[in-house]
């Protein structure tokens, strides 16, 4: 057929699901993207993008649905761009995640036939996240909402009033924090001339201690103005153990800051996990599904196959979760994370549990790597659990050049995952085997461990 016109109606079967969430389908061989289709769903769509290999088209009606389809819990599903799988099935969604890392790993790892484990599903698939982070902006209408971006929109946000992806007590902070912002009349931010106070809410729950944390971030110092908020969530919000305030006067859109003050209470909230006790300040990095990151860190724990006289290299340490918990089964271990606060909550952690054979150090894996390898520090294991981006092609090489008996590596993202995999393949390792971990249900993202093994020549 000729290649079909925008604003054009078709009706087509959605045959797949590709990475991000979108259905698949092909009209007269036409490829097309249906945000919201689902493999089996028979479809009226129109288009809204048209090239040449491929469009992109919006469900008009329903003709017949997917099996895999259900109701999505949420009032906000199609509108809020964070939760895209609501309306798919958990089985289903466990199914789509473990082709995603599989697909990965054939496409760009070269990996004919991935030694691939079954995928381990969630237990809570609602109000599992220990932190959540917000947008505060003006809408269309009102003059401030909190909230997240609407779906394929960063010029757009969507007045949340309750997140069903966190816990009662942390919307009942979301509520209280967008009242008391309306109240007194603060203003929002504006990217485009830099004027206004309000950025980022960001809300964080231990899980396990109870304890709330609210992160206010704003484009100036103004402890006077939001002193009061502390009060309030220490009166209305049963919990809260800290408020604080980052500052981040770049245009930077990102909810860190170059500066933090305290509100009330601590600077920090506590969160048990595997019989530790760990510090997780505003800016550190701490697994965002507590429950399911206990049972990653399990299988990353045996994985190692520790004996107790091994040195041990984490990379991308974060606040230490994984080096406090390797500490107990290996000789010693050297935690690398580029973030100070993690480091320091990390070093917190380790004085906290009385553990005394891990060493923290801040500064970008691709220089700490063989800045220690120069100094003769060697490890017979390494852990890594990198960015979304993956390992930066010198830290890479340093680990390579390491030659570790064995690398476990955790990831959040099955592309990268899959090209660092066939660059360590290529560097003298052997899979071993991949194991997917649904940490992010109702999303297209998921996490997987891989273990490799030295080859001995």
């Amino acid at each position: 057929m000729a290649r079909p016109k925008r604003g054009e109606i078709l009706s087509l079967t959605i045959d797949d699901l590709a990475f991000g969430g979108e259905g698949v389908g092909r009209a007269d061989g036409y490829v097309v993207f249906v945000p919201g289709g689902l493999p089996g769903d028979r479809l009226r769509i129109r288009l809204v993008q048209v090239r040449s290999r491929f469009g992109r088209g919006v469900i008009e009606s329903i003709e017949e649905a997917s099996r895999q389809r259900v109701a999505a819990p949420c009032p906000y599903f199609g509108r809020c761009g964070g939760c895209r799988l609501q309306h798919v099935a958990y089985d289903a969604q466990l199914t789509f995640k473990a082709k995603q890392v599989a697909d990965a790993l054939q496409r760009l790892g070269g990996f004919r036939d991935a030694p691939l484990r079954p995928i381990i599903g969630a237990d809570e698939t609602l109000g599992y996240r220990n932190k959540m982070e917000f947008t505060i902006a003006r809408g269309r209408t009102e003059p401030l909402v909190v909230g997240l971006h609407e779906a394929d929109r960063y010029d757009s946000v969507l007045d949340i009033d309750r997140c069903l992806l966190q816990s009662d007590r942390m919307n009942a902070l979301l509520t209280e924090a967008r009242a008391f912002f309306a109240e007194r009349g603060l203003t929002v931010y504006e990217q485009e001339t830099g004027e206004g106070l309000l950025r980022f809410l960001m809300l964080r729950e231990g899980k396990h201690t109870g304890e709330l944390m609210t992160n206010v971030v704003t484009s100036a110092p103004a402890v006077s103005e939001l002193a009061p908020l502390a009060e309030r969530l220490a009166a209305r919000a049963p919990g809260t153990t800290s408020v604080v305030m980052n500052v981040n006067p770049k245009k930077a859109s990102v909810a860190v800051g170059v500066e933090e003050h305290l509100l009330g209470g601590r600077d920090h909230i506590r969160e048990g996990m595997g019989g530790l006790t760990f510090q997780v300040s505003a800016n550190s990095f701490f697994q965002t599904n507590t429950r399911q990151a206990e049972r990653l860190f399990d299988l990353v724990i045996e994985s190692t196959g520790l004996t107790g006289s091994e040195t041990v290299f984490d990379l991308y340490s974060g606040t230490g979760a994984i080096s406090l918990l390797l500490a107990r089964r290996a000789r010693w271990v050297y935690g690398i994370e580029l973030v100070q606060a993690a480091v320091d909550d990390a070093g917190l952690n380790a004085a906290a549990n009385g553990i005394t054979n891990c060493t923290f150090l801040c500064g970008e894996v691709r220089f700490v790597l063989p800045s220690l390898i120069g100094k003769g520090v060697t490890a017979e294991v390494v852990v890594a659990d990198p960015p979304r981006a993956g390992f930066h092609p010198k830290a890479l090489h340093a680990l390579i050049t390491l030659g570790a008996r064995r690398v476990v590596y955790v990831s959040c993202n099955p592309t990268t995952l899959a090209r660092d995999l066939g660059e360590l393949v290529r560097g003298g390792y052997r899979l071993e085997w991949v194991q997917p971990v649904d940490m992010f249900p109702h999303t297209p993202h998921i996490e997987a461990v891989a273990r490799l093994e030295r080859v001995t020549p």
